[in-house]
């Protein structure tokens, strides 16, 4: 349900006291449209948040883009904006939160101050920001796959990809970057869902499987440094699961990042390449991490130190070839 329920009887001329028991705001049947609407609203509250902080670092999302989306801006279709739609949630007043075990979790929001509302500010009527782009391809996206919905997570996913696509110095191409970025959004996805599916954790396909695997191909090619990590109980959780889960998109700086995934992507075994990634992150710093003790350690790994991908890249490709 992207519009409001009720909107299409309201311009046929129909009254409020005509509204029917299905179509009713309170109508406690969970097939109901409205109880539908309301459910999307907790999904689209959690978007929102994280797409209005996406790359706090860069500029970029919090500007207008060029090419808004004018059936939805146009005031005569009378279409709602997610913006909007957030604004004027009846949920507005509280912090709906669900993770990756499909727990929902609501808390009241703390009292803003006339600085922190400047994170949320808001571009004038009749243009749109970048972020509020990525928020209607991630709300789509949590429609047409109930399955999977929305998890925090995803917003670090598709931010590369509309960046790649709005930047893009062809403007004919650069106008379809939601187009675009949507496609292919979806399709990766569709390859990296399992990591977002917490009944899934324990499967061959599961996150945890592939933590456990980059300590096995960490073993075999750095026993020293496996054993050292497994004496300080360092388990790949610790760090693996983000730079794993999120395509290493939060530990290094956006360029960088789609520099890797350039490789990735180019690769027939894309994500046993990253794997082998992270392997040549983890040897990159063995002489730090023998010498270190726990807390030292994880303090490397999960603020990992290095920043030349292409020597991290160069690493993991001997790694590949050294099979």
């Amino acid at each position: 349900m992207i519009i409001q329920p009720g909107i299409a009887k309201a311009n046929l001329g129909v009254s409020r006291e005509d509204v029917t028991l299905e179509d009713h705001p309170l109508n406690p049947n969970p097939d109901s449209r409205w109880n539908t609407y309301f459910k999307d609203n907790e999904v689209l509250l959690q978007i929102d948040k994280d797409v209005r902080r996406l790359y706090p670092d860069m500029a970029f999302f919090q500007r207008p883009t060029d090419y808004p989306c004018l059936l939805i801006l146009d005031p005569q279709n009378e279409f709602e904006t997610l913006r909007k739609r957030v604004e004027q949630t009846t949920l507005k007043s509280q912090t709906v939160a669900r993770n990756r075990s499909g727990v929902t979790n609501v808390s009241s929001p703390l009292k803003t101050t006339p600085n922190s509302l400047s994170e949320y500010e808001v571009l004038p009527n009749g243009c749109e920001a970048h972020w509020e782009v990525v928020e209607r391809i991630l709300f789509i996206y949590a429609k047409l796959n109930p399955g999977i919905a929305y998890v925090q997570g995803m917003n670090e996913i598709v931010g590369p990809l509309y960046y790649t696509f709005a930047t893009d110095p062809n403007s004919e191409w650069k106008e379809h970057a939601e187009a675009d970025t949507f496609f292919c959004f979806t399709n990766l996805m569709a390859e990296i869902r399992d990591n977002f599916i917490k009944s899934l954790d324990d499967s061959q396909c599961g996150i945890t499987y592939k933590m456990e695997k980059v300590y096995s191909t960490l073993k075999e090619k750095d026993v020293e440094l496996y054993l050292k990590l497994q004496e300080q109980n360092i388990k790949p959780q610790f760090f693996a699961f983000r730079w794993l889960t999120l395509l290493l998109s939060q530990e290094f700086l956006l360029p960088d990042v789609i520099r890797i995934w350039d490789s990735l992507f180019a690769d027939d075994k894309r994500f046993d390449f990253l794997l082998l990634v992270c392997c040549a992150m983890l040897t990159l710093i063995r002489d730090q991490l023998l010498e270190g003790d726990f807390t030292l350690n994880m303090r490397l790994l999960q603020d990992y130190p290095i920043s030349d991908v292409h020597l991290i890249l160069k690493k993991a490709k001997e790694l590949q070839d050294s099979k």
